[in-house]
C-alpha cells in the first residue's frame, strides 16, 4: 500500500513540500519552502539513469543448499529475468539471498554504493565471475573444464554462478546441490579478483541545474557507452520559448559521451522549472547494480539485450533571489537520503532541517543527509520555487540481511518458483505466494524510531528562503 501525500496549494506563491514516509511505521515528515514571485506549476521528472525494468521471474536455474544455525534449506538459484521499459531484455542474479523478490517488482540501474555492494570489499570480484561465467562464458563445455568437471548443463552453470556470487555478495555458507554446479562455484570463488565498477549505461550530471532568465543554464553533461542519444527538449516548456542547445547555443537533438546540454532561457520567461530528457538504445554494462522501489532482491547484471536507457535532468530558474536547484540519491555510507541544494540566485538561500537551519549561499552548493533505518521506505515529493517538483521514492537497502544482523530469528529462505506479491516495504506471505530465493528476515526497526522523530522535531525538513543574515549557529553554504 502506497502512503498518501498532499501537496502544497499554491497562492502567489511558490512552496516545496518534502513528504517522507515511512510506509511500514506510518510516520509522515513534512515541511515548507516559500520563494517569492509567480511560479509556473511543472511536474518534474522522476530520479532516474540508465534503465528501469520489471522482474518477470527465474529463467535458468539449478538449486542450492543454505547452512545456516545448524539448519539446511534448499533455495533455487540462478537468473531472473527482466524486461525494461520501452524495450529489452534483462539477464541477473541476486545479492541479497535472505530477501524475496516481488511479483512486477521495478528496478532502476543504479550506482553500487546505493546498495549493499558499496560497502563490500568483495563487490569487484562479483564483477570478475559474471565476466567470466554463465551467460557470458557460453561455451559450457570450455567452462567445465576450467571447472574440473565433465558437463555442465545451463542449470548447473546458473546455479554454481550464482552460490559463488552469494558467497561474497552475502558472506553465505552456501553449496549448490549438483556437483558440477558446486565444483564451478568453488572454481569461480577461487579466481575471482577484484575488478572495478562499471559506469552507467546513460547519466546526466548534475540531475539538476538553476540559473536566470537570458541565460544557458547548465551544463548537464552526458555520461554513456552508447554511439549517440537522442535528446527530446522539455514540452512543458516550449511556449516560453525555452530550447536545449549546445554552448555555443545551436539547438541539440542527439549528443554523445561528454556532451554538454544547456536549458536556453529567453529572458521574457516567467520564473519556472523543466525536465530534458536524453534516451539511447545500448547494452547495458554487466555488474551495474538493479535496486528496486519495492523490498525486492537487490540484482547485479549479468546479460543485457540491446535494450532501451534513458536519464533525466531538471532546470530552475528566475530573474533574481534565491533560486535553488534540488536532486537527492541514496547515500548508504550515511545511512540516509542526500538532499543537495545548488544555489545559482543573488541571495542565501535557507532551510531547516530537524530543528537544525543551514544556508546556502548565492552560487554555493550544501548537501544534507536524511537519516532513515535499513529496510524503511520512504517517498520524498520536492516542490519547489519556480515551478519545480520531483518524486522520489524507494528503501534504503544499504545491507544483506546478514550483515545486518537479521538473521539471528533463523533460516526462512523461500524457495517457490515464482516472486511474491509486489508490496512497498511488504515482502511476500509465507505459505503462499513466495519468493524464488531469499527471505525477509529482517524486520525494519521504524515504528520507534519513527515516534521518537515525531516527538523531538516534528520530523519536519522546512526549507525557507529568508533574506537575514544566519542565526548564531548557522552554517554558510560550502
Amino acid at each position: 500500500m502506497y502512503s498518501v501525500f498532499t501537496r502544497a496549494a499554491r497562492h502567489g506563491r511558490s512552496t516545496v513540500r518534502i513528504a517522507a514516509a515511512a510506509l511500514v511505521s506510518g510516520l509522515v515528515m513534512a515541511g515548507a519552502i516559500s520563494g517569492a514571485g509567480p511560479a509556473r506549476a511543472v511536474d518534474g521528472a522522476p530520479e532516474q539513469s540508465g534503465a528501469s525494468a520489471v522482474i518477470s521471474g527465474m529463467d535458468t536455474y539449478g538449486t542450492a543448499v543454505v547452512h545456516q544455525d545448524g539448519k539446511d534449506e534448499q533455495v533455487s538459484a540462478g537468473l531472473f529475468q527482466l524486461a525494461v521499459d520501452g524495450g529489452g531484455m534483462l539477464q541477473t542474479y541476486c545479492v541479497d539471498i535472505h530477501n524475496p523478490t516481488q511479483t512486477d517488482a521495478r528496478y532502476q540501474e543504479t550506482a553500487w554504493s546505493s546498495t549493499s555492494l558499496g560497502g563490500n570489499k568483495d563487490a569487484g570480484k562479483i564483477r570478475w565471475i559474471l565476466q567470466n561465467s554463465y551467460p557470458q562464458v557460453n561455451d559450457l563445455a570450455a567452462l567445465a573444464r576450467k571447472a574440473g568437471t565433465k558437463t555442465l548443463t545451463e542449470q548447473d552453470a546458473a546455479a554454481g554462478t550464482q552460490v559463488a556470487i552469494w558467497r561474497y555478495s552475502d558472506q553465505a555458507d552456501v553449496e549448490a546441490l549438483s556437483p558440477a554446479a558446486e565444483k564451478l562455484a568453488d572454481h569461480l570463488q577461487r579466481s575471482a579478483v577484484n575488478l572495478a565498477e562499471p559506469r552507467a549505461s546513460l547519466t546526466l550530471t548534475p540531475q539538476a541545474v538553476s540559473g536566470h532568465q537570458g541565460e544557458r543554464v547548465g551544463p548537464v553533461t552526458v555520461r554513456t557507452d552508447a554511439g549517440s542519444v537522442g535528446v527530446t527538449p522539455p514540452a512543458e516548456a516550449a511556449a516560453e520559448g525555452v530550447r536545449i542547445v549546445d554552448k555555443k547555443g545551436e539547438p541539440v537533438t542527439s549528443a554523445t559521451d561528454g556532451s554538454r546540454l544547456y536549458f536556453d532561457i529567453p529572458e521574457d520567461a516567467d520564473a519556472g522549472s523543466a525536465a530534458l530528457t536524453v534516451q539511447a538504445s545500448t547494452t547495458v554494462p554487466v555488474g551495474r547494480a538493479f535496486a528496486s522501489d519495492t523490498r525486492s532482491q537487490t540484482q547485479i547484471l549479468a546479460g543485457s539485450s540491446e535494450s532501451t536507457v534513458s536519464a533525466t535532468a531538471t532546470a530552475t530558474w528566475a530573474a533574481q533571489g534565491a533560486v535553488p536547484a534540488l536532486s537527492a540519491r541514496k547515500n548508504c555510507d550515511k545511512s540516509g537520503v542526500d538532499i543537495t541544494v545548488a544555489n545559482k540566485g543573488d541571495e542565501p538561500f535557507t532551510f531547516e532541517l530537524m530543528d537544525k537551519r543551514y544556508t546556502v549561499g548565492a552560487e554555493a552548493t550544501r548537501t544534507v543527509t536524511i537519516p532513515l533505518q535499513e529496510d524503511q521506505a520512504y517517498d520524498f515529493t520536492i516542490e519547489g520555487p519556480h515551478g519545480f517538483e520531483k518524486r522520489l521514492r524507494g528503501i534504503l537497502d544499504c545491507r544483506t540481511a546478514s550483515a545486518a544482523g537479521a538473521d539471528d530469528e533463523g533460516l526462512r529462505t523461500q524457495t517457490t518458483t515464482q516472486p511474491s506479491p509486489a508490496s512497498v516495504g511488504g515482502t511476500g506471505t509465507p505459505g503462499t505466494d513466495l519468493a524464488e530465493t531469499g527471505a525477509s528476515n529482517a524486520t525494519p526497526v521504524i515504528a520507534g524510531t519513527a515516534i521518537v522523530l515525531v516527538l523531538v522535531g516534528g520530523a519536519a525538513l522546512i526549507l525557507v528562503r529568508k533574506k537575514k543574515a544566519p542565526a548564531e549557529g548557522e552554517s554558510e553554504g560550502e
